[in-house]
Formats: C-alpha cells, structure tokens, sequence
C-alpha cells in the first residue's frame, strides 16, 4: 500500500530553508563578510538619514556586521538602540549604546551591554533593524526561530523594519503566516530591496 506523504507544514518548511540559508552563509570567507558588510552599510546608511533614534542588532559571526555601522551611527550623533534577550519571557528589551565597549558576550553569544544599561523604550525608535537569516524578495524573513523578534516587531506598528543579509541567503519563497512582520526594505551587498508591507 503506497502511502501519501503529506506537504510540509510552514513551520516544517521554514526550518528546511533555515538551514539551507546558513549552509550558504557559512561558505562565505571572514574577509568576505567584511567586505559584503561594508557595501551593505553604504547602502544602508542613505535610508537612516531621517532617524534619530535607530534599533540596530549587535552581530555575531556569520551575520552581517553591525560594529562599523553602530560607529558610524554613534558619530553622527544618532542614538542607537540595542536589544537584550530575556528567556524567562522569551522576549527582548531594550538600552542605548553610548559605546561599544559596553558589549560583552551574553545570551546565545549575542554581544549585550550587560551591567551598563540605559533603558529605552519603543516609542522612541524611528527604525528597526534585524538580522535575517534568510529572505525572499517579497520581504519575507526567517529568522533563527526562536521568535524573539517576531513578538517585538508584532508590536512595532508602523516604525519601518529593515532586514540585512547577505545575496546569498536569499530564497525563492519563504512562508509567511498571520503573525509575521514583513519586511519595509532588505539590504544586501548588491542591493536595497523595497517591499510592499501586507496591511493589518
């Protein structure tokens, strides 16, 4: 008796693409992600102009790096917000970062300000940017799945969401369920992708 495989579920789905997406990006050099991490920033930097307060993830290898950009930001007298993972609560709070020498190593190898905190609140963010560990060009994200993002950016409202990632990461289709937060802009080492948000 030949049995029917049933379709993958969109969870099930997702993590398929999870993996293939950091397959590809751990092919890439050291010296690669520093150079695709710089084009990525000239490209960003254009978008955040109007911000004064900005969201920006702290990185970790092999994501798209963020130290230089927090540098630059910081200079240019931008206040930058970081997040910290709470797993008690499985969610994230916020701080500003004066200086990058507050960062030590924390939850899940995330570089955090731990014992210098300066709290921020929400309202006061002009944008938001997140690592990506895979995309589509419809701006659809996956990240590492533990939700910690999609519980915070479910709350964000209309303050744009910009992804980074590098072109490798990129996928045919990604599955977006109810809960997911599109993407407003997805900028890669080659260019700035403008998605169309779904309303509600």
């Amino acid at each position: 008796m030949v049995m029917n495989t049933p379709p993958p579920s969109g969870a099930t789905r997702k993590q398929e693409l999870r993996e293939e997406a950091k397959r590809r990006r751990f092919t890439l050099s050291t010296e690669e992600i520093r150079e695709m991490s710089r084009a990525i920033h000239r490209l960003l930097l254009p978008l955040l102009r109007d911000a004064r307060t900005v969201m920006l993830y702290v990185s970790k290898p092999p994501e798209v790096e963020t130290d230089a950009l927090i540098d630059a930001l910081l200079a240019d007298g931008t206040d930058v917000v970081v997040p910290i993972i709470e797993q008690e609560t499985r969610s994230l709070r916020l701080s500003y970062l004066r200086d990058r020498s507050a960062l030590v190593e924390s939850t899940f190898h995330v570089p955090e300000p731990i014992g210098s905190e300066i709290p921020a609140r929400r309202e006061a963010i002009d944008c938001i940017i997140v690592p990506l560990v895979g995309f589509d060009h419809s701006g659809n994200r996956l990240g590492y799945g533990a939700g910690y993002y999609d519980r915070f950016l479910a709350g964000a409202g209309g303050v744009p969401v910009i992804g980074l990632a590098f072109s490798c990461q990129e996928m045919v289709s990604v599955p977006c369920e109810p809960f997911d937060r599109k993407m407003d802009h997805i900028v890669t080492e080659r260019e700035i992708i403008t998605c169309t948000r779904a309303e509600g």
